[in-house]
């Protein structure tokens, strides 16, 4: 087996496994922690922000962190091969790990600090409320994200089409449905920064929104 072909296979293969620890994490956040603390007594939730979430937050975060740098040098080996499913993944995934690093975790730093207080008897910092309610936002947000990344890094290498063209074709995808999936990915982001939570409030709201989300930006991949 030659070195080269070896080191990119053992950097995509960390890439997978580091990315299988953070969206997994990840999707147990939105679809079981979340619905846990909105049916669990006070005291069961402190305890778990207390003694469960630091650890799964370092795990989420550097599962984060280690996606995102074996991506990098993943994008950097396949250089001109890139195509522009691979591309949308990569901006998708990378607005996805700012917000776990910018807005999740601060976020969540302050909520678990004002835990710490509680429980020491003391009051709740009062800007905790409104941290958890930008963790979320920024939580949910990444939900609807990896459904059309992991879409599109999937179809990639196993779906022809436009977007499935080296980005140097001249067949590839259009300058049109390049900018307009830009703009749908990059007003989406704006709205986990400073938004409203909307259908994403739900899990199967935003598991709705993100197969739509997916559904549109590959429809206007493969018809514009």
């Amino acid at each position: 087996m030659e070195l080269d072909n070896l080191v990119p296979f053992l950097v995509r293969w960390m890439h997978v496994f580091a990315g299988v620890i953070w969206i997994g994490i990840l999707y147990y956040f939105n679809f079981v922690q979340t619905e846990y603390f909105k049916v669990a007594d006070p005291a069961a939730k402190a305890s778990a922000v207390s003694k469960l979430l630091p650890n799964a937050l370092k795990w989420f975060r550097y599962g984060a962190l280690a996606t995102f740098i074996t991506g990098l040098g993943l994008a950097g080996y396949l250089g001109a091969a890139t195509n522009f499913y691979i591309t949308l993944g990569m901006l998708m995934g990378t607005l996805m790990f700012l917000n776990v690093w910018l807005i999740i975790w601060p976020n969540q730093q302050v909520v678990m600090a004002s835990n710490e207080k509680v429980l020491g008897g003391g009051e709740a910092l009062p800007e905790a409320a409104g941290a958890a309610a930008k963790a979320g936002l920024a939580s949910r947000t990444n939900t609807l994200f990896s459904l059309p990344m992991l879409l599109f890094m999937v179809a990639s290498g196993h779906l022809n089409g436009i977007g499935s063209l080296p980005m140097g074709n001249a067949s590839g995808a259009s300058t049109t449905a390049m900018a307009i999936t830009v703009i749908i990915i990059l007003a989406i982001e704006a709205n986990a920064i400073k938004g409203k939570m909307g259908p994403m409030a739900s899990v199967v709201g935003v598991v709705h929104l993100g197969v739509a989300l997916a559904a549109v930006l590959l429809a206007v991949v493969q018809l514009l």
